[in-house]
């Protein structure tokens, strides 16, 4: 197994550190940051690419979730079998990650194509957790599509949202620190 390098290190402490700090509200409110887990599971398959990490943050976002109800008050209102979906729901999110990671270039092009893949597996992973926990969770008899449409579109603006408040500064504060980099690189040589 590939050892992690320093750095990402640092960045996989911070996005944990990041999950952590926002955990206990999904959307967040105007006192309280959105839920980062979105934009932290890509991130970490972009920037760490370890499956060791990948499931070290699973473990910690189900602890998180623990405290967070037992200690903090916080509702336990969706933890049902349907829980279970996060898992393939920030499996979507880390493997978008590791796939941009192998595509990624320094240029304006990457940036909207990362954009795309950020899109997509934020939609898919809504999917995945929203639909499992109207179908699973046994709080919703006989919810035909039309309901389930109608129920859910309130949620999926502030879902996909959620995520971009961490994904657009998290692609800034790469492109500065990548160029700053880069500069330094140049003026050495």
């Amino acid at each position: 197994m590939k050892q992690l390098s320093q750095r990402q290190i640092f960045i996989a402490l911070g996005l944990f550190a990041l999950m952590a700090g926002t955990r206990m509200h999904h959307f967040g409110t105007s006192l309280h940051l959105p839920d980062a887990s979105l934009a932290v599971f890509l991130l970490a398959g972009f920037f760490v690419a370890s499956r060791l990490f990948f499931g070290a943050l699973l473990l910690g976002a189900g602890a998180l979730d623990y405290l967070a109800i037992t200690h903090f008050g916080v509702s336990d209102y969706c933890i049902t079998p349907a829980y279970w979906f996060l898992i393939p729901t920030y499996a979507v999110l880390w493997f978008a990650g590791r796939s941009y990671a192998r595509i990624h270039q320094h240029s304006l092009r990457s940036l909207g194509i990362f954009a795309g893949i950020s899109f997509a597996a934020t939609s898919v992973a809504f999917m995945i957790s929203n639909g499992s926990f109207y179908l699973f969770s046994g709080r919703f008899a006989d919810v035909n599509m039309a309901e389930y449409a109608h129920r859910v579109a309130q949620y999926y603006v502030p879902y996909v949202s959620g995520a971009a408040v961490y994904l657009v500064p998290a692609v800034l504060l790469y492109v500065v620190f990548t160029h700053r980099a880069n500069t330094q690189r140049s003026a050495a040589q």
